[in-house]
């Protein structure tokens, strides 16, 4: 069972259709018992860095997630979700993220001819051997809306990248622990593809 976190954030419905899809058990939760007794959670989620750390925290979620990945439940963070579990943003100064890993959300730079927000396809470069990507060719396309982009700390984690006016680390990997500035659920066949690695992951056959 996947275990979606509740946190009354955007386009959480869309990440629960492409798992039914796929034919897996799927849940919206913020039972703390259920997050920690589910095969595998995923965090999505599109809106403000401040206002969805404020309702982790008031929900009491924050403390499960923390527990959750202590545990080693495979956790997949989407879009928001992705900026989340580190430090913090350039869109809520002085915020703190989940710190789950180290790095910083910063604003995708201006630059002439690039719309920001950052909305529509772009191409993966792939780095290391990143378990959600098994099974897809370089240069697969995927599917971005946000205005912030993730630097992380240490790019040993960095699975892949894409570039909009600077280089963006699109998807991270840390254990059991994975995150992609993207939508896989609005990703078509590669974005499924994604997901159904992810489950693979909570079966223990990645």
């Amino acid at each position: 069972m996947i275990a979606i976190i509740d946190y009354d954030a955007g386009n959480i419905k869309s990440v629960e259709k492409a798992f039914q899809f796929l034919g897996e058990e799927v849940i919206l939760t913020r039972d703390r018992n259920v997050i920690l007794n589910a095969d595998g959670i995923v965090l999505p989620g599109v809106g403000a860095f401040g206002d969805a750390m404020e309702k982790l925290h008031r929900y009491g979620l924050a403390a499960v997630i923390h527990e959750a990945v202590e545990k080693k439940i495979p956790f997949l963070g989407i879009c928001l979700g992705l900026q989340l579990i580190f430090e913090r943003s350039d869109e809520s100064p002085g915020v703190e993220g989940l710190g789950l890993l180290k790095g910083e959300i910063l604003h995708i730079p201006e630059e002439s001819g690039l719309k920001i927000p950052h909305i529509g396809w772009n191409s993966l470069k792939f780095f290391g051997k990143g378990r959600l990507f098994g099974g897809l060719e370089e240069s697969a396309y995927v599917y971005f809306v946000h205005s912030y982009y993730l630097k992380a700390e240490d790019e040993g984690i960095v699975t892949a990248v894409t570039e909009y006016g600077t280089t963006i680390h699109a998807s991270v990997e840390q254990g059991n622990l994975f995150a992609c500035q993207f939508h896989p659920e609005k990703s078509s066949d590669t974005g499924l593809k994604i997901l159904r690695n992810f489950i693979s992951v909570t079966k223990g056959e990645l």
